[in-house]
């Protein structure tokens, strides 16, 4: 599942209301299996329930455009992509059906601005991730994201310092036994990814782009590092051979979490758009 459906699932789970997914997706299970009301996403579902809800959040591009034309009386858009926002026609109807906005990054609400929609309309919520055991392994794996985020660069870094890296497969799973985290990627919004490592004591290398310098401070709560593998691999040998470092980035990464990255700090401010709309 990627970091948008985890913090729709997380947001459902605290707040009741009814999920509408792809049925048979791995969001659609995981809802199950957590006991949340789920229902497979159609236009004539979404028509039906849009008259009995106050409130229809959309927290993906389909979803938007599907209850954009459901015309609901309060939508509530989740943006957490960081590309630019096209500006035909058609896209300027969809996005100007939104009662409000929230953008997962200070640099998405840039996005948005750029795109016309009025400041008042855009409060920024980042991801809210579950606050694991505070633990490092000094001898554990070196994990790197999904290489569809471009992890090859990672693993190509990886192939230059002579040492293995592991691909992610569940990241919450993952990261009981790691070192150390690397976030390859063009284009993020924010980077839940890299909060749940964060959250879990683990140290953190990412890419310097998007919302991602707004988590992983560098030097602070992290190291950023330009996509090219010779960065990529500066970044990982520093915080292999000097583990004090990579020890107080984390134990600082994992207090930043605490105060501002929680799954309760991103339901209750998300509740509050709720409230603020509803007036």
């Amino acid at each position: 599942m990627s970091g948008g459906q985890w913090q729709a699932l997380r947001l459902m789970e605290r707040t009741g209301g009814t999920l509408l997914a792809r049925g048979g997706s791995p969001l659609m299970e995981e809802a199950h299996r957590r006991g949340v009301e789920a229902f497979p996403l159609t236009i004539p579902r979404l028509v039906r329930l849009v008259r009995e809800t106050q409130i229809v959040h959309a927290h993906d591009a389909r979803s938007h455009t599907m209850a954009a034309l459901a015309f609901p009386a309060k939508l509530v858009v989740s943006r957490r992509v960081a590309f630019p926002i096209r500006m035909n026609p058609a896209s300027r109807w969809k996005y100007a059906s939104a009662t409000h906005y929230i953008a997962v990054s200070e640099h998405v609400k840039g996005m948005l601005l750029q795109a016309r929609i009025p400041a008042r309309k855009i409060t920024v919520v980042g991801d809210g991730v579950p606050l694991c055991g505070f633990r490092l392994h000094p001898g554990g794996r070196i994990l790197v994201n999904d290489p569809r985020k471009h992890a090859g660069l990672a693993q190509a870094a990886a192939r230059e310092l002579g040492v293995e890296v592991h691909t992610v497969k569940n990241l919450e799973r993952d990261l009981k036994d790691a070192s150390l985290f690397v976030y390859v990627s063009h284009s993020e919004g924010l980077g839940s990814g890299a909060l749940l490592a964060m959250a879990a004591g683990v140290p953190v290398v990412a890419s310097n782009v998007g919302g991602l310098p707004e988590i992983v401070r560098d030097g602070e709560t992290g190291l950023l590092a330009a996509n090219n593998t010779a960065s990529i691999a500066v970044a990982i040998r520093r915080m292999l051979d000097d583990r004090p470092f990579a020890e107080a980035c984390a134990a600082r990464a994992r207090s930043m979490v605490e105060e501002r990255f929680s799954v309760d700090a991103m339901v209750q401010n998300t509740m509050k758009v709720y409230r603020r709309i509803l007036k």
